[in-house]
């Protein structure tokens, strides 16, 4: 079986713009015929919000998970919901098996500290397939020590398709 070195890619950076990157290749790639799993981030559209937190859409049933809280824990603490994102974990779950590729919208501070889709990437990991994610500025090292292999790839859609390329071979 071939190494998993070189088949772990994140993007450093998050938001809307990452998102709708990931979401256009993924749609590319499941048209060309490959079978991806996981999850892509979808903005709650709400207003006066300290984080973009708001749903999950699993790749394979299209299926939403909301993943914000009505109100944060605190004032200025985000509205991210873990209840919501451990759901969405658990659909996936028993995606990966037959996939060609994992997606999940980022390894975050859920996922630094063993939560969130943390038990995916996991699973994904031990079925070695390709994984690819984002991962914010603030959870870099977290990253680096989860998947010391990884590599970082430019946010465009070249870098995205010659990495898969690649790592599905």
């Amino acid at each position: 079986m071939p190494s998993a070195v070189g088949k772990i890619a994140a993007l450093v950076g998050s938001g809307a713009a990452t998102q709708a990157l990931l979401a256009e290749v993924v749609a590319d790639w499941r048209a060309a015929g490959s079978k991806i799993a996981g999850v892509i981030a979808e903005p709650h559209g709400l207003p006066d919000r300290v984080c973009g937190a708001g749903f999950l859409r699993d790749i394979v049933s299209n299926t939403p998970y909301p993943i914000y809280l009505d109100a944060p824990q605190s004032r200025a603490a985000c509205h991210l919901d873990a209840a919501g994102v451990a759901g969405a974990c658990a659909a996936i779950l028993s995606q990966i098996p037959a996939s060609d590729l994992v997606v999940f919208n980022k390894f975050g501070k859920l996922e630094a500290t063993g939560e969130g889709l943390a038990p995916a990437f996991d699973a994904a990991v031990a079925a070695r397939k390709p994984v690819l994610t984002t991962v914010s500025e603030n959870h870099v090292d977290a990253w680096r020590a989860f998947a010391p292999g990884a590599i970082t790839l430019a946010a465009d859609k070249a870098a995205l398709q010659k990495w898969w390329l690649g790592a599905k071979s």
